[in-house]
């Protein structure tokens, strides 16, 4: 998770939401896997939780889609491991790029 601000310093949270179907994947390719959950069921129990303990605070959060390919992607363009720091942070520039696309729409409106 990792934040990003938009335009009015609003904080936002990102939050990487998986797939099940990609799950093991991104098992496969993380080279933190042991930090991991076994199981998709496990990791969305904790996931779950965490998101509604952030909202709680007051926080907005986002679930950021990761597909596990555009991930190794990402992370090799930057040259960086498949961690959780590094997933951590293609969160957050996804969900910059999402709130950017979201401004221009809202201005053609």
């Amino acid at each position: 998770m990792k934040e990003s601000h938009k335009a009015q310093d609003e904080m936002v949270i990102a939050i990487v939401w998986y797939r099940p179907e990609q799950w093991q994947r991104v098992r496969d390719i993380a080279t933190d896997a042991e930090e991991l959950e076994a199981s998709f069921a496990e990791w969305l129990h904790v996931a779950e939780a965490k998101f509604k303990e952030l909202q709680s605070s007051g926080l907005r959060v986002e679930k950021v889609d990761v597909d596990s390919e555009k991930l190794i992607l990402w992370c090799n363009e930057r040259g960086l491991e498949n961690d959780g720091k590094a997933r951590s942070r293609y969160a957050a520039e996804r969900l910059s790029e999402l709130d950017q696309k979201r401004s221009l729409i809202q201005r053609r409106t």
